[in-house]
């Protein structure tokens, strides 16, 4: 019988070291996988006794060597998953909120573009003399030369309350809402359908959460000069000593019927769209994870918001209610007695393109924002992951 070539030794103990640097444990097909490999084949269910996670060590049954998972970022860290638990609830919340924090920074422009177009009762069309605004060019050139370059932070501080708070809120009650799913029921964690309803649930939450903060904002972007508002603590004084405290819920039944929706069919085209880049995208271009991440949730945040826009135009009609002698240097202002009634003069005034005024900014800020969310979140909790001991990577319970 032939002997073995004299390398072969030194090659065996080269895919050991190999292992230990990626921490992908045993081979992606073999029964116990649980590294980055198991995860590109759509492995659903944990891993089995000895892994890493199970065993809550710094190494599997056979001594290779776990990195937290998150820093590599094979997969979506989008809702619970029995494979990667590196990231409790506690933990995902902060994640949300410092995502929404930078990424309210880069996308306030376009917010307060969209707002200064949905409140806009004439047409969008400069063929109409009395519109104040007519497309994304003309209003950035007049907002700057009438108000300045601060115009387009207007409401920054209470829009960064708002993100911080919304993003703690949704991404903390999707996580335990999808391990509740997973550990209650017999769907998975990470089917489509389950992401559907969780995060149209976890947004719902987020949503009666920060509203109050949300009714502010939109104050604050909506008024022009001079201001009605010169503080958020002056706005919050006048608003509830001259409205009453329910003010601050204006528009809350149109929003939780849009954010359902649209929140719900984000996280499930993100996740979607993150099944599909595994079969679609070269195995030798998987380790840009966090471009993928970039690019799957922009396209999820572009087709939510383009299926839910006219009843978030509503809410922005309804949140200005009471506030009409600050809009009047925007042209015509509309008194409405509900959500019915403000669809109903918007498609009687306005027509069904009054159903989607402000669209083209608003799609704008979407691709960016819910890109730029699931982004900074999937970066956020990988360096949790990756600043942890190897000693910390299972899922601390809360």
């Amino acid at each position: 019988m032939s002997q073995q070539p004299p390398r072969r030794a030194g090659a065996v103990r080269s895919r050991r070291r190999v292992r230990r640097r990626g921490g992908i444990g045993p081979g992606p097909d073999s029964p116990g996988a649980t590294g980055p490999g198991s995860a590109r084949l759509g492995s659903a269910r944990p891993p089995r006794a000895g892994g890493c996670h199970e065993r809550g060590r710094g190494s599997d049954a056979e001594g290779h060597l776990c990195v937290p998972w998150g820093w590599e970022q094979p997969a979506g860290m989008v809702g619970y998953d029995p494979e990667a638990t590196c990231v409790s609830t506690v933990e995902a919340a902060a994640a949300g909120s410092a995502s929404g924090l930078v990424t309210r920074v880069l996308v306030s422009p376009l917010d307060v573009l969209k707002i200064r177009f949905q409140l806009q009762i004439e047409q969008l069309s400069s063929r109409n003399p009395t519109a104040k605004y007519h497309g994304i060019l003309q209003a950035v050139q007049r907002i700057f030369g009438e108000e300045g370059l601060t115009a387009f932070w207007k409401g920054h501080v209470p829009a960064q309350f708002l993100s911080i708070g919304f993003g703690a809120v949704q991404f903390m009650a999707f996580e335990s809402l999808t391990e509740l799913v997973h550990k209650a029921t017999s769907f998975t964690a990470r089917d489509s359908f389950v992401h559907l309803v969780c995060g149209g649930l976890a947004a719902c939450t987020a949503t009666v959460a920060v509203h109050p903060v949300d009714t502010l904002r939109t104050r604050f972007a909506a008024q022009g000069e001079p201001k009605i508002y010169l503080s958020l603590r002056h706005a919050v004084v006048t608003m509830y000593q001259t409205e009453g405290p329910r003010t601050f819920y204006r528009g809350l039944t149109p929003t939780l019927i849009a954010i359902f929706p649209y929140a719900g069919l984000q996280f499930f085209f993100y996740n979607i769209l993150q099944q599909f880049s595994k079969w679609a995208i070269p195995a030798e271009a998987k380790n840009r994870a966090n471009i993928k991440n970039l690019v799957c949730g922009s396209c999820a945040g572009v087709v939510s918001k383009s299926l839910t826009y006219p009843l978030d135009v509503v809410k922005k009609r309804l949140q200005v209610g009471g506030f009409e002698h600050a809009r009047a240097a925007f042209g015509q202002v509309r008194t409405y007695g509900g959500f019915l009634d403000c669809m109903t003069q918007i498609m009687r005034e306005e027509g069904p393109g009054g159903f989607f005024k402000g669209l083209s900014p608003s799609l704008l800020k979407a691709a960016f924002s819910s890109g730029l969310i699931f982004f900074w979140y999937e970066l956020f909790c990988g360096l949790l992951c990756a600043l942890k001991s190897p000693d910390s990577t299972k899922r601390k319970e809360g």
